[in-house]
């Protein structure tokens, strides 16, 4: 009797391995969503040896031809062979391995975990810097101001660095940028540790700064560019992992660091050693195959050259498990499809970014990364130590082990949108967590405003806004920056949007101390609960949901 279930359509891949078979399809430049889930059934005719699934289902591909006119090609490969990512046609569910996928996807992933170490570092080290007992300095006294450039001086950095990307992004190309936010970051962590006075600390968060900017374009950029396209959403939602990670590893140097005297040295210092593995692993990947071909039809190499290096470079990317045949395909439909968006939108400018599809994108995606800001996450993140403190925790090290705390429930609930972002889709998540990020935020205010005699509330409240942010904006956001853009257009747009979040972000947590001595906690507080309101009528009306779409579709059906 034959069996039937429904499985995930990687646990049909893995299934379906066992027995090799052959698929004729025919596949369509702008693709169809790939089903989410395939009919998996065992009877005495899959025995064969030869069928063919509904994963391999045919399908159509029209492509220009030499003569500008669509032809009609037919497809023929055995199963394992695989897919480039966005540009490529469709190679079912077993159409690659994830072995040659991990180390592509890790060391550009180290970058957000540095820039998560820095904020988890940071509410610590504002906290040791400022002790008369543990600073280890004699201008540990510093105005709230001075606390605010300490705390926000890498954000300041970043924009920069993101100014920077908008500039030289497509010259150097996504691995030497990640190069570079490496050595910055290397830079930046050993000035800030060895720092004699305060304007040295300063210019040490800064140039770090430099680096998270860089990064931050950088990595998604690559991450997006290189991955599978069907675990696309996974792996950048996954960098979003990293950055909690990162955070968490901050708050336990902290936790271990904040009793002893200038702890804050080793707390900023210790990004060093990471930067390095993150330089050395970036150094031994090979570049972007899309920027490599975009780079030949802006006129920057020859076509034929760039092509080689391209499927060179998908080789170690994909793994030994695809055909050259695959490859070259993938590669002869990234030439079409960028080809096709310049002969579409002409030379352009400066401004393109502001133009048709690109300004949409960017309406959605530097609106995302807006409200990720000023709902309050780099007050509630960056002055974690203080506010438990407030709640409290008198002590500071109780303060760091509770903020500890705080990054493993962060790295618990970003594991669920990993999973889920594929499965539920962006909308949902987005939506049910944006709720709870204003709930939590109003429920800060009531703490402070009625209910201060119950410290567990602003714990909880904590609680529940740091699982809100990481099942909606902090990775979705980023995710949705990374697919929504033109490719035409992608570097840039993507500048601009890391340059509209750490803008934001630098501002919040500049303003926040001034505006809490001036508005008070609960005020300042029911502010970002009423921003967080807005968030959620923006996110219903204006965000569409791009789950099971490639890039060219959701540049044909959602920005057109």
């Amino acid at each position: 009797m034959a069996t039937c279930g429904l499985l995930p359509s990687s646990l049909a891949a893995s299934a379906a391995a066992a027995a090799p078979t052959y698929t004729a399809r025919l596949v369509h430049s702008r693709r169809r969503g790939r089903p989410r889930h395939v009919s998996l059934c065992s009877s005495a005719w899959e025995m064969d040896g030869f069928h063919v699934s509904q994963a391999a289902a045919p399908r159509q591909i029209l492509r220009p031809s030499a003569a500008g006119h669509p032809r009609l090609r037919v497809r023929t490969h055995a199963q394992g062979e695989g897919d480039a990512g966005d540009g490529a046609t469709a190679e079912g569910a077993a159409a690659f391995a994830w072995a040659p996928v991990i180390i592509p996807f890790l060391f550009p992933a180290l970058g957000g975990l540095l820039f998560g170490y820095d904020i988890g570092a940071t509410s610590g080290a504002t906290v040791s810097l400022q002790s008369a007992d543990l600073s280890g300095t004699t201008w540990f006294s510093l105005s709230s101001v001075q606390l605010g450039l300490v705390a926000s001086g890498s954000l300041y950095g970043a924009l920069g660095g993101s100014i920077l990307a908008y500039k030289v992004a497509d010259f150097l190309g996504r691995r030497i940028e990640l190069v570079t936010a490496a050595t910055l970051y290397i830079l930046g962590a050993l000035v800030t540790g060895l720092a004699p006075d305060f304007t040295v600390l300063v210019i040490g968060r800064i140039l770090y700064g430099i680096g998270i900017g860089l990064a931050m374009h950088g990595a998604p950029l690559y991450i997006a560019e290189t991955s599978p396209s069907q675990i696309r959403g996974t792996l950048i939602s996954c960098k979003e992992l990293f950055i909690v990670l990162g955070i968490l590893f901050g708050y336990l140097i902290g936790s271990l660091e904040i009793d002893t005297v200038g702890g804050w040295r080793y707390m900023f210092g210790f990004g060093a050693p990471l930067g390095v593995i993150m330089a050395i692993g970036m150094w031994t990947l090979p570049p972007s195959p899309k920027w490599l071909i975009l780079r030949a039809v802006q006129g920057k190499g020859s076509l034929e050259d760039k092509k080689k290096k391209a499927i060179q470079a998908l080789r170690t990317l994909r793994g030994p498990s695809v055909s050259d045949k695959v490859l070259m395909d993938d590669v002869d439909d990234t030439v079409i499809s960028i080809k096709a968006a310049y002969a579409e939108q002409g030379a352009g400018n400066i401004w393109q970014i502001f133009e048709g599809p690109s300004l949409k994108a960017f309406t959605i995606g530097g609106g995302l990364v807006l409200f990720q800001q000023i709902t309050g996450q780099p007050s509630v993140l960056y002055y974690a130590a203080s506010i438990l403190q407030t709640a409290g925790f008198t002590a500071a090290s109780d303060a760091a082990k509770v903020a500890i705390l705080i990054g493993l429930f962060k790295l618990l609930m970003t594991g669920v949108a990993v999973l889920k972002v594929d499965d539920l889709g962006r909308r949902p998540l987005l939506i049910g967590g944006v709720s709870g990020i204003a709930f939590s935020l109003f429920l800060l205010a009531a703490y402070y405003k009625i209910l201060s005699n119950f410290p567990s509330v602003a714990v909880g409240a904590l609680l529940l806004y740091v699982g809100s942010y990481q099942v909606s904006f902090g990775p979705i956001s980023w995710l949705m920056v990374s697919e929504i853009f033109p490719l035409r257009t992608r570097g840039r747009g993507i500048s601009l949007a890391v340059l509209t979040n750490f803008g934001s972000n630098a501002m919040v947590a500049l303003a926040f101390a001034p505006l809490q001595e001036l508005l008070g906690p609960e005020n300042i507080f029911f502010l970002f609960g009423a921003i967080a309101l807005l968030a959620l009528v923006f996110v219903i009306l204006n965000v569409p949901e791009t789950k099971g779409l490639s890039l060219e579709e959701i540049e044909s059906k959602i920005l057109k």
